[in-house]
């Protein structure tokens, strides 16, 4: 637990960095409006009252150091840096002072962290990031003017990495801020980051919005604002503001190889943010719509495969038999297309559009089956713990040893047989051909499709044996197609869309 922002390294895994930056920045005079709007100080002076920081604290088991206590965890900071000393104190201090644990003996110690938040209700409810409480026994609330109030976790979302906060407000009157529309928001807007960097309290930096909808790979909902305002260690849970002063994100992560800012901040937009604080201020928890289905991209080999122009939307690779697309009548196979009104362009905006739909909506679907556009009338279900907005995967499997019967596409195939099924691991359920061998110079396996897979479709036909496989292939090469559709399922049953060339 850690009220520090998280930073991205170069392979987009979250880990946490102190430094200090005690290099003095040059002096360059540069025009007037290069310092950017007027309005940032106005914003600020309205709204940093609604700006709190976020404190906790966490008992942890202390660790054996031999002698050397906490040492290991101290940041290698710049010699005669000024947080050189600040540093050296808080370490001693977190190790029970200059000597260390004396008495040798492994006693849990508390752990403090500070982050950032911002009220959004007079009544006493904030919101701040969940990575900066995870965990925490106590939380405080610190308030511009310093006063420390204790507070309530009311819920998080682990997914969008969010949580509200219930306190008792003090006898003088709480300023709150509003959420704006973070769909609004145009590249190179001026924004406004307000947090606690460093311990340092109520810090304003500006900059604008470098890019939105950006897809991190850090969870399943990603679509951040990305903005150049510099934010560090202890802004998580901090606002971002447009110049209206309203709330457009919550800033959350850093891309930095050194663990300061360097320009590559992310926040999570406010459309993500309200609904998810509005669902956890009435439920607790978040409960989020759900499709009942498997998707993958549709690629440009599959659009071909399927006659779609241009490559868009996301391909159904399977549908839970008690999810609500069933009895719905979506398929596997269909490309959806838009959904309750809303465009889809590509998986992660079905992922998205479906969470933030509310449970029990009936909305409509449309998808491209056959070439042809069909209009499916969904109820949505909710999302539990236990289900995910699943991309389709493929699981690998031992290759055989068995000759197959035909060859096609770089692939051996076979029937399936009982042995086959049992060397396998088959489910009965799984019906189709199963492929024994991967030429690993070809398309399929540049694909990952592997030995123990089994082929179901062939350009959206159902195949039971090797020879219907290799007669579909031969007609469609006569056929002129560049590409040839495969419908593959795994083991379990789960099931894929691969398009394979025919060059």
């Amino acid at each position: 637990m850690t009220g520090a922002i998280p930073a991205l390294s170069h392979r987009r895994r979250p880990w946490l960095a102190a430094i200090c930056l005690g290099a003095a920045a040059a002096l360059i005079s540069v025009p007037g409006f290069a310092r950017g709007p007027d309005g940032i100080a106005d914003v600020a002076e309205r709204v940093i009252d609604a700006v709190v920081n976020i404190s906790t604290t966490q008992t942890v088991e202390a660790k054996a150091g031999g002698g050397g206590g906490d040492r290991g965890a101290m940041p290698q900071l710049p010699p005669g840096s000024p947080f050189e000393e600040f540093f050296d104190d808080f370490f001693k201090n977190r190790r029970g002072g200059p000597g260390g644990d004396k008495g040798g003996g492994m006693q849990p110690r508390k752990t403090n962290s500070l982050g950032s938040g911002f009220i959004v209700d007079t009544a006493g409810i904030a919101v701040t990031n969940n990575h900066v409480i995870a965990d925490a026994d106590e939380i405080n609330i610190i308030m511009n003017d310093g006063t420390k109030i204790r507070a309530a976790l009311v819920g998080v979302d682990k997914k969008t990495d969010l949580a509200v906060l219930k306190f008792t407000p003090p006898a003088k009157p709480l300023v709150a801020v509003k959420f704006g529309d973070s769909d609004k928001l145009r590249l190179g807007e001026w924004v406004i980051a307000i947090g606690n960097p460093f311990s340092l309290g109520g810090t304003v930096t500006a900059g604008i919005v470098s890019a939105r909808n950006r897809d991190i790979n850090s969870g399943p909902y990603d679509s951040y604002i990305q903005t150049d305002a510099a934010i560090n260690r202890g802004n998580s849970g901090g606002p971002l503001f447009n110049l209206d002063g309203e709330v457009i994100g919550v800033n959350t992560l850093i891309i930095s190889p050194s663990g300061g800012s360097i320009g590559i901040g992310f926040a999570v937009p406010s459309k993500t943010v309200v609904g998810v604080v509005d669902s956890l201020r009435q439920f607790g928890e978040l409960r989020r719509g759900w499709l009942g289905v498997r998707i993958q991209q549709v690629t440009d080999e599959i659009a071909e495969s399927l006659n779609i122009k241009p490559a868009r939307g996301a391909l159904i690779a399977g549908v839970e038999e008690k999810g609500p697309a069933k009895p719905a009548g979506i398929e596997p196979g269909d490309v959806v297309i838009k959904f309750d009104g809303k465009d889809i362009k590509e998986p992660k905006d079905l992922s998205r559009v479906v969470a933030d739909t509310a449970v029990g909506k009936a909305v409509d679907v449309v998808v491209i089956r056959k070439g042809q556009e069909e209009t499916k009338q969904v109820t949505l279900g909710r999302l539990e713990d236990g289900e995910k907005a699943v991309q389709a995967s493929s699981k690998s499997q031992p290759e055989a040893e068995k000759p197959a019967t035909q060859k096609a596409l770089g692939l051996d195939l076979a029937g399936l047989s009982k042995d086959l099924r049992s060397r396998y691991k088959i489910k009965d359920s799984v019906k189709g051909v199963v492929i024994t061998n991967v030429d690993s110079t070809s398309d399929a396996a540049e694909k990952r499709l592997s030995a123990g897979e089994v082929i179901v479709e062939v350009a959206q036909e159902a195949v039971s044996n090797a020879a219907d496989v290799k007669k579909r292939v031969d007609q469609l090469k006569k056929d002129g197609k560049k590409s040839i559709l495969l419908l593959v399922s795994n083991a379990e049953g789960e099931l894929r869309f691969v398009a394979l060339s025919v060059q």
